[in-house]
């Protein structure tokens, strides 16, 4: 059986190649106003989606593009400012070395790559030049842009975040990104952002408190419920880089900073947090990704046909599964396409009893079998997983990933593993909005804007912004970080929401003026 996905087909380029052009907004001195608020020193603090991350990577013009820069650019119209200051890495490429050597997990950004008669396009590492930002090369000075790719919220504070040999300890203590720009080995983000008495900030962390638990398909621990108001630094330390953090600890220190923050700047703005199944890297790949012929569908249920009418029942008799549970167990094939085979840890695993009388099944297919079940339209299938359906184990034909061979956890986010997230992400969300409305901050409703862009798209002078995967404009082609016409559209709700709280004339961005996925594999 061939391998169906490598990525889902890139369909509609031609919608993406077009890059209208409009006029600047009107900028004539006293057209507009910073109201109550101060912008002279905008610092902003995040995450990716803060540094401009886009194509699995941070490059040149990706941050040149981040919404702070672009608000940056924005607040300069309506009042003098100190300048607007990033930690630019050193090339468009993407990618991050240490010592000569690419840092694994650190590769170049991806670009759609194209087959010999230019057909089939699909996302691909950029293998047209080396990675050059070596992070053991320190920048100078402070920065207004503290976005911090891979950052979760607690991580924000962690003295020796930016210490170079913390890159090389087991688990990693580090970050490279803020090793290259943190003012000291044992410094945090926070008080780097701090020492810069910011006048007017950002804030958009807390993402990744739940994104790693998604994006591995629920390969973590959900930590809900384990904070007792223990000393934060040491509570966090025992986590795996999967786990949801627990929503009363992302309280805990996420009210400390917007303290912090409060505490000296005329104001802010807090940023929320979307749902992780808005974006296209969970809703690009159909869970039906398997197309059979008649043929092969009959052979399939031929296999499954003891399954489903022997052990099943058998087991249902023996009162160890419910009635509810062997229907969802049921394993069946048609003609066309097929919703994919699955393990999920949710369901009792039956391989120790099956291998017993009276069923006496080997290890191997018992392993196979202990939780299976198809998958239903609530699961999600991970973009990255797309190459992997379909494919066969040492080549055996009738050995077929995502059919019958049950995929990993690793490659479906389960609709038990989504409610977690769900949950999770809904508390940090109540704290946020709850701390912008007692430290008088504007709050931006990113979940809101990201939850439109996939069910109905955001229209803009030219057309329409969505979540399509590299046709929709949104999202770059790692389906998680925004192109840059994504971010100049937080931007502007982001000024919406200033302009609303602060009562100031802050000039939004034209959507149209800026780009949307690459087409081309040139990058320099």
């Amino acid at each position: 059986m061939k391998n169906y996905f490598r990525y889902i087909a890139v369909l509609a380029l031609s919608i993406v190649s077009c890059e209208p052009e409009f006029e600047d907004p009107i900028d004539e001195e006293g057209f507009y106003s910073n109201g109550e608020a101060d912008f002279s020193n905008y610092v902003a603090l995040g995450n990716s989606l803060t540094a401009g991350f886009a194509d699995n990577a941070l490059y040149i013009s990706g941050q040149e593009n981040s919404y702070p820069n672009i608000l940056a650019q924005q607040f300069a119209v309506v009042q003098d400012t100190e300048g607007f200051r990033q930690p630019l890495v050193n090339d468009n490429t993407g990618g991050l070395v240490l010592g000569g050597q690419t840092i694994p997990g650190f590769d170049t950004r991806l670009v759609l790559s194209f087959d010999a008669d230019g057909s089939n396009p699909s996302p691909q590492n950029y293998r047209g030049a080396q990675p050059t930002t070596d992070v053991s090369t320190k920048l100078e000075g402070s920065f207004n842009n503290m976005g911090v790719p891979g950052a979760k919220s607690y991580q924000l504070a962690f003295p020796g975040y930016g210490d170079l040999s913390g890159l090389t300890t087991q688990p990693a203590t580090a970050n490279p990104y803020f090793v290259r720009f943190a003012s000291s080995p044992q410094t945090t983000v926070v008080q780097d952002a701090l020492a810069q008495e910011p006048t007017f900030f950002s804030l958009w962390i807390g993402n990744n408190d739940v994104l790693g638990f998604a994006t591995s398909g629920g390969v973590g621990v959900d930590q809900t419920g384990t904070f007792t108001g223990a000393n934060p630094i040491e509570y966090f330390s025992t986590y795996g880089p999967n786990d949801i953090t627990d929503p009363n600890a992302f309280a805990a220190v996420y009210g400390q900073m917007v303290q912090d923050l409060s505490a000296s700047a005329s104001g802010g703005v807090l940023i929320n947090i979307p749902d992780v199944a808005s974006v296209p890297y969970f809703t690009t790949v159909p869970v039906n990704a398997i197309p059979l012929d008649s043929q092969t569908a009959t052979a399939l249920n031929a296999q499954f046909a003891a399954y489903n009418d022997q052990i099943l029942p058998g087991l249902m008799g023996l009162g160890l599964l419910s009635a509810e549970e062997v229907q969802a167990r049921r394993i069946n094939f048609t003609e066309g396409q097929n919703f994919v085979t699955l393990r999920d840890e949710s369901l009792t695993d039956i391989s120790q009893i099956i291998q017993g009388a009276p069923f006496n099944l080997d290890a191997q297919t018992a392993g196979l079998l202990g939780q299976l079940r198809q998958a239903t339209v609530g699961d999600l299938i991970p973009l990255t997983s797309s190459g992997f359906l379909g494919t066969t184990v040492g080549g055996d034909p009738m050995m077929i990933n995502g059919v019958s061979v049950p995929l990993g956890d690793q490659h479906v986010l389960t609709t038990s593993e989504q409610e977690m997230i769900a949950a999770a992400t809904q508390r940090y969300n109540e704290t946020i909005a709850a701390l912008a409305e007692a430290n008088g901050l504007g709050l931006v409703d990113a979940n809101a804007t990201l939850s439109r862009l996939a069910s109905e798209g955001i229209s803009f002078d030219a057309g329409t912004v969505t979540a399509d995967f590299v046709s929709g404009g949104a999202f770059s082609l790692d389906g998680i970080h925004l192109t840059p016409r994504g971010y100049a559209i937080i931007a502007n709700g982001i000024i919406d929401e200033i302009n609303d709280t602060y009562n100031s004339e802050v000039p939004k961005v034209n959507v149209g003026n800026y780009t949307t996925v690459t087409l081309s594999n040139d990058v320099q």
